[in-house]
């Protein structure tokens, strides 16, 4: 028999921890977490790749409603985000909702019934409302390169890293130099016997303002939570200024001043910092935080490769100027399925079509969230959410009061599905392309991940966060239609909309 809920959540990390836990404030039980992994936790669970760590500050990198006055770090570690996560679940009375190693294959509109059926690995449910919490940074990406399969070493994503695999005494290539590889590679580099770093495009490096939180700190944070929730804010405001520079090229390249200097202080030789020096305005990709990472591309065992990469032929790297390097393992740091997620291949809204097939390779989403055509669906961390400064913790928790607000909405009016009017969601995407013009995105000279296939920003929220809060603060119900509940078994006229 065929199992219903209310409310299907796939993914446990943040969004989906964050969802459940709000669902049980507003007296919903009856809703179940599908995760497909043995624990909760998301990216946090599956990046454990040696350093990783995160580059946004503990005290703001929480949920709101749950301080933790124990973080060891300024800067936090994957344990111990990890273990936050767990403790968080397991405090709020999550993990009694997660159905553990159930990956949704499938989810489909069902609008004669008004419901969504949900296919898993583990058996077939239906709910009223689907929450799509798997985030963007849940599939590794790995490159295109020919010949990859004929390669006769070890090869992994840093998202999946092999921790059975011993790197000592190895040569090692290390494909990409993003957020993580910057962690990872200062811890493998003084242990392998040569590591070759392909850069395909140097990123802007800042210091990282990283030290332990000292046991008086934590003691006041214990006994006056407000002086925890006054730090918060204080960062989080710190981080907002940020973005004047993103939004003003000119002031970003004022700003590219401390990241020179900070390069220009690690690294002596004029030949590697000519490489590492980006040719683009800072902010049109990701900045990024370290005080090892230079440091380990000045050992002797280290090289810095900008050819780019030809092919793999057998147990060699072979770069664009022919030259072939002898490897033992392969390490990709090269990101993730962002613009492409795989959930778009696998929800199908009421006209029996894909996001995928919708969206065309450039998604849009209402607010970031819900899409029309797709009722009851609602996507956390979903199109224009992601962020280049501050905690995305604050953006899924401004969502969630939007999702929590549409199903109260469909309480009141006694309605049984929600989405956005087309309408609305054009208006949502015209304010989108007005707030991104002029920004380091548009005008900063680069492409990047933010960037989907037709060139369009489709990933970051492209100024201040504090707006977009604002705006998810107010439920519109003219922006959305109301359906009615499906007629009742026999009846063959369909009920008219509630609203529009």
């Amino acid at each position: 028999m065929t199992e219903h809920v209310h409310v299907a959540i796939a993914g446990s990390g943040f969004a989906g921890l964050g969802m459940a836990i709000r669902l049980k404030r507003d007296g919903i039980e009856d809703f179940v977490i599908f995760e497909r992994a043995d624990d909760v936790g998301g990216t946090w669970r599956d990046n454990t790749y040696p350093g990783c760590a995160c580059d946004v500050p503990s005290h703001l990198y929480s949920f709101s409603f749950a301080p933790n006055p124990d973080w060891s770090r300024t800067f936090s570690g994957q344990p111990e985000i990890w273990e936050y996560l767990r403790r968080t679940a397991r405090e709020y009375g999550v993990l009694p909702h997660v159905r553990f190693g159930h990956e949704v294959e499938q989810a489909t509109w069902d609008d004669a019934r008004r419901r969504w059926t949900v296919e898993t690995n583990h058996g077939t449910f239906t709910a009223d409302v689907l929450v799509s919490a798997v985030g963007g940074l849940s599939e590794p990406k790995n490159p295109d390169i020919p010949g990859l399969d004929t390669f006769t070493g070890t090869m992994f994503h840093s998202a999946r890293w092999d921790h059975d695999h011993d790197l000592t005494g190895e040569r090692v290539a290390v494909v990409g130099t993003g957020a993580s590889a910057i962690q990872f590679v200062p811890q493998i580099a003084p242990k392998v016997a040569r590591l070759d770093l392909y850069q395909r495009t140097p990123p802007w490096i800042v210091p990282r303002t990283d030290r332990p939180i000292t046991e008086r700190e934590h003691r006041l944070y214990r006994r006056l939570p407000q002086a925890q929730l006054a730090m918060r804010a204080a960062i989080y405001w710190a981080r907002e200024a940020l973005v004047v520079g993103f939004r003003h090229p000119a002031i970003a390249r004022l700003q590219q001043r401390v990241a020179l200097k900070h390069l220009e202080r690690q690294v002596p030789d004029p030949e590697l910092r000519r490489k590492l020096t980006p040719d683009y305005t800072m902010g049109c990709k990701r900045i990024l935080i370290s005080n090892d990472y230079y440091p380990a591309l000045t050992r002797d065992n280290v090289d810095v490769i900008t050819d780019g990469i030809r092919e793999v032929r057998g147990s060699a790297v072979v770069a664009n100027d022919g030259t072939e390097r002898e490897v033992d393992t392969i390490i990709f740091g090269t990101g993730f399925h962002v613009t492409d997620l795989p959930i778009a291949e696998r929800v199908r809204g009421r006209d029996g079509r894909t996001l995928e097939e919708t969206w065309q390779g450039s998604p849009k989403a209402f607010n970031g969230t819900s899409v029309p055509g797709y009722p009851n669906l609602f996507l956390l961390m979903g199109p224009n959410t992601g962020l280049g400064h501050t905690s995305v913790v604050f953006m899924i928790e401004s969502q969630i009061e939007y999702v929590a607000a549409a199903l109260r909405h469909l309480r009141e009016t006694g309605g049984a599905a929600i989405e956005p009017t087309p309408e609305a969601q054009r208006a949502w995407l015209e304010l989108i392309e007005r707030l991104g013009e002029g920004t380091v995105w548009t005008a900063g000279g680069c492409h990047s991940w933010y960037l989907d296939k037709t060139g369009r920003n489709s990933t970051l929220w492209p100024t201040f966060t504090w707006p977009f809060r604002r705006r998810l603060q107010r439920f519109d119900p003219a922006e959305h239609v109301v359906a009615a509940p499906a007629p009742e078994p026999g009846r063959d006229r369909e009920p008219e909309p509630l609203a529009a």
